[in-house]
């Protein structure tokens, strides 16, 4: 067997045309200009690497997009006067503050004080509340993604046994609420692994769906999987290759060359969840803006 690669830029593509469409009539009918704010503390490459590209998605889109950029020193309280700044401001629809933040600033407070209809990396405990019962919200970026993902390579997750392995608050635990909720592209069995359990192939063997998100490259192998399951790989990590240009390649947290003998359908590393990420906040933002 060989599995089908779930393009995800393909999908992430198609995404992004569906809401530079919705996008314009938005703009055309209620004179509406989605605007999303980026607050960059320190200089973290990969957090500014996520920023630009996320600015230039706003580019693209035709989307009104500020970048603040703040040294890692910031006091705590100027970030919250900031977040307050941008609350208040009606040519914003969507706040997203870059993490991880520096050590001295709490991220939870953080999170608190963006107001919660503006959270467009659903990570407010209003919007976590409203997706774990289900009701509209806007939902973690790249939970929503794998979602999307699913449904559009043909892969419904109704009916099927979904196993999530790892529980953190930006991926596991709300990937899992999104696919057990009795809706349309959900309405899974869902099991959550992680190493608390154990040995996690006891778990990994019994999916039909399986999604990986616990940051640690190839840990989840073909043998430890179902023949003719779905694989999510969810993770991104670099590892040492002494013949790539930069000394490292990056890879899942799935083994792709084993698993994707096994597997009937497989998303890459890059190339699949990656992309979904920032598709979906584009989305997120866009229904902030009342679309």
């Amino acid at each position: 067997m060989s599995a089908t690669i779930i393009d995800g830029k393909l999908i992430a593509d198609q995404i992004k045309r569906e809401v530079k469409r919705d996008t314009e009539q938005l703009m055309r009918e209620r004179g509406i200009v989605p605007g999303l704010a980026f607050i960059l503390v320190g200089e973290d490459p990969a957090s500014q690497s996520y920023v630009r590209s996320k600015g230039k998605a706003c580019e693209e889109l035709g989307f009104h997009s500020i970048t603040e950029k703040l040294p890692p020193s910031v006091r705590q309280e100027d970030v919250l006067r900031l977040i307050h700044q941008f609350n208040a401001d009606p040519k914003i629809h969507g706040i997203l503050v870059q993490l991880p933040l520096p050590k001295h600033i709490d991220e939870d407070e953080v999170i608190m004080a963006i107001d919660w209809r503006k959270d467009v990396d659903g990570f407010h405990p209003i919007n976590v509340g409203k997706l774990v019962i289900g009701q509209k919200c806007l939902k973690p970026c790249t939970p929503a993604g794998i979602q999307e993902l699913l449904m559009r390579s043909g892969n419904d997750p109704a009916g099927k046994h979904v196993v999530v392995v790892g529980r953190s608050n930006i991926v596991g635990k709300p990937v899992a609420n999104i696919l057990l909720q009795k809706q349309a592209g959900a309405n899974a069995v869902v099991t959550i692994a992680h190493t608390g359990g154990g040995d996690i192939a006891q778990y990994t063997k019994l999916a039909d769906i399986v999604v990986v998100a616990i940051g640690k490259p190839g840990a989840v192998t073909g043998e430890m999987l179902k023949p003719g399951c779905v694989v999510i790989d969810v993770g991104i990590n670099r590892v040492a290759d002494a013949t790539a240009k930069n000394g490292y390649r990056i890879v899942g947290d799935v083994h792709f060359a084993s698993a994707s003998k096994v597997a009937s359908a497989i998303t890459p590393v890059p190339g699949g969840v990656g992309p979904m990420t920032i598709a979906m906040l584009m989305k997120n933002t866009l229904v902030a803006a009342g679309g």
